[in-house]
């Protein structure tokens, strides 16, 4: 479980496809990302754009994860290359202070930037998300965009905006969209129940 809160940025420093496993080789990606953390565990989960994935190996400066052939399938994980900028979170203690919204780290499909406006001091980019996060998502609540919690500023049945304070801009990788990127998006875990239930009860 995630906040949404992004804690650090790092960047793609390897990429090996078909890696192989006990002798047989598989579909998925291992990434070795760069990232400033101290005391990262194997076996921990960190939120890489969004995207919940497993500590492999621990290096310095660094950690390996691998995307399995079902996680590159619903994420843009399988297009990122060495050189990537990537948000990322570590997972939440139950200690820890709940300021963004709960965020799972399942993505749920893939948006795409349609506009990005300078208004003020704020950016506001708006984002064409898949239908199945559109339906559960309102006025007002929260919505992840590659593992960043934020707050829906306007929305239609298909496009939702959402305005990035300086502070988001300048500490993820948000403030570099630009029309024509895409990005995870992750729904509401709220919603999904309610959907859910909804469903079951007709």
């Amino acid at each position: 479980m995630f906040t949404g809160l992004i804690d650090a940025t790092g960047v793609i420093k390897r990429r090996l496809n078909d890696v192989e496993r006990d002798g047989v080789k598989n579909n998925g990606v291992e990434l070795l990302i760069g990232a400033p953390y101290k005391g990262v565990k194997r076996g921990e989960s960190i939120a890489v754009n969004g995207a919940c994935l497993t500590v492999e190996r621990v290096v310095k400066g660094g950690f390996t994860v691998h995307a399995v052939a079902t996680t590159l399938g619903r994420t843009l994980i399988g297009e990122w290359q060495k050189g990537r900028a990537v948000n990322l979170e570590r997972a939440l203690k139950a200690s820890d202070r709940l300021g963004g919204h709960f965020v799972q780290g399942h993505v749920d499909g893939v948006g795409e930037v349609v506009r990005v406006v300078e208004a003020n001091d704020a950016l506001l980019v708006d984002v064409r998300v898949p239908p199945e996060a559109a339906e559960i998502t309102v006025l007002h609540g929260s919505i992840s965009l590659d593992g960043v919690s934020l707050t829906v500023n306007e929305m239609t049945s298909s496009v939702i905006q959402v305005s990035l304070v300086p502070f988001t801009r300048e500490h993820t990788t948000l403030g570099k969209l630009k029309q024509g990127d895409r990005v995870h998006v992750e729904a509401d875990v709220l919603g999904k129940y309610v959907r859910q239930l909804c469903r079951s009860a007709q």
